[in-house]
């Protein structure tokens, strides 16, 4: 989702998720337990949300998103290439480990308005037209079609050369009749 439909959406508070001992994940909006899979549709809806540990109360939701990414993967929807992950690896416990997060987050960011621009322009390409608007488009292109492909000019171009001759012919005789 792009900073600018979010920012013009009102927000709501992000769901509150408590992790219990027995991995069961517990919905404080809507009282369920809830699943993985139920997390990453709220993601996929827009939808935030934050998990605590039920016990400590630590805040476990990176470990939590990080899961769903890894159950995603090895359900086979192949996301992240292996060069990928190999690279973000390499990056831990390196001197650049700091700006790693940020130029991904920025990156993602940029990815997603480019992508909601890239829908929004094939909507309008698929949007439907009227008849009279399809009717004047088809005689246009079959005008340009006959203008590009007849060797005499059009009957606008003949009007427009007799009207030229016309105007010569008239100034032609005033500089006779001074002579």
């Amino acid at each position: 989702m792009s900073d600018e439909s979010a920012a013009s959406k009102p927000s709501k508070p992000p769901v509150v998720v408590k992790k219990y001992a027995n991995r069961r994940l517990y919905n404080t909006e809507s009282s369920s337990y809830v699943t993985l899979d139920d997390l990453a549709q709220m993601v996929r809806q827009g939808r935030d949300f934050v998990v605590y540990d039920a016990k400590s109360g630590d805040d476990i939701t990176r470990g939590v998103l990080t899961q769903i990414i890894v159950e995603e993967e090895a359900k086979g929807s192949h996301l992240l290439p292996e060069s990928f992950l190999r690279q973000l690896i390499g990056f831990y416990g390196d001197s650049l480990q700091g700006v790693v997060p940020r130029y991904l987050e920025m990156t993602m960011q940029g990815f997603a308005r480019q992508q909601e621009e890239m829908r929004r322009g094939v909507q309008e390409a698929f949007r439907p037209f009227t008849l009279e608007e399809i009717s004047s488009r088809n005689i246009a292109m079959m005008e340009r079609a006959m203008n590009l492909f007849s060797p005499f000019p059009g009957r606008s171009e003949i009007e427009a050369l007799k009207a030229e001759n016309a105007k010569l012919k008239e100034e032609l005789g005033k500089l006779k009749a001074k002579v």
